[in-house]
């Protein structure tokens, strides 16, 4: 069967999240209905990365196995008209066919984050839930020093959900910024993959230590404690985002 690479964008704001689930619309789901309204057919897709219920997307990647062998932009254009039909927040922004051995999840070779915090004292009008609103001023040179600390190859038990189900919590961070445009604070973060509620955990922990509450010291200390109990508190899901994935031959 024909196989399909779409990079999908999405805003999670009314989804329970990425993946399909029993109690409630997913970003999967939505598209899954499309593909089937369009070809009749019921098929599962895979995607590079699950997201959290807010969590927005604006470079997810999936992998559908389609019976007709579709020109990608007829593809991509049909399924976003049924998406659009449907009113979904969702939209398959690019559509590669590729072959057999591409798996949108496991040919990943790098994935990319951006955490979103508008650190001013007014409330957020455009720009609810789409960013972490922080009345506090924060200090993003010392947020980025210490986000530093945890770059690098290490156990991430205290960055890491209690229902994190990943038999393995030891992962290599290759990036952590953080810098600052006016009111805007970005936390970038990339890794081949990371465990759940990983970059939200980070930014609640730099949040703190923008504040003053937390060093870098601590930061470390907190890591090499391997206890959630440690870190600082979750960062809303609103402010994150999916930005993009990296994958073999990819220019």
């Amino acid at each position: 069967m024909p196989r399909f690479r779409m990079t999908v964008e999405y805003d999670g704001t009314a989804y329970v999240g990425w993946q399909r689930q029993e109690n409630g619309h997913s970003a999967q789901s939505a598209i899954e209905k499309a593909i089937l309204a369009l070809t009749g057919e019921t098929i599962s897709i895979r995607g590079a990365g699950r997201t959290d219920s807010g969590v927005h997307a604006r470079g997810q990647v999936i992998h559908a196995d389609l019976a007709r062998d579709w020109q990608p932009y007829k593809l991509r254009n049909a399924v976003n008209a049924h998406l659009m039909m449907a009113q979904e927040a969702v939209s398959i922004v690019e559509v590669a066919a590729v072959d057999e051995t591409f798996d949108a999840r496991f040919s990943a070779l790098k994935r990319h984050y951006l955490y979103r915090i508008l650190n001013r004292p007014a409330p957020l009008a455009l720009e609810k839930s789409r960013a972490w609103w922080v009345a506090r001023d924060l200090d993003h040179e010392t947020m980025h020093a210490a986000a530093q600390e945890l770059v690098g190859h290490h156990d991430f038990t205290t960055f890491r959900s209690t229902h994190c189900q990943a038999k393995n919590p030891v992962r290599t961070l290759d990036r952590l910024d953080v810098t600052r445009l006016g009111d805007l604070i970005e936390i970038r973060a990339s890794a081949q993959s990371f465990l759940h509620n990983q970059i939200r955990s980070f930014a609640g922990t730099l949040k703190v230590v923008g504040e003053g509450k937390m060093t870098a010291r601590d930061v470390r200390a907190a890591l090499e404690a391997r206890d959630r109990k440690q870190c600082g508190p979750v960062a809303p899901p609103e402010g994150l985002y999916f930005m993009k994935v990296e994958y073999p031959g990819d220019a």
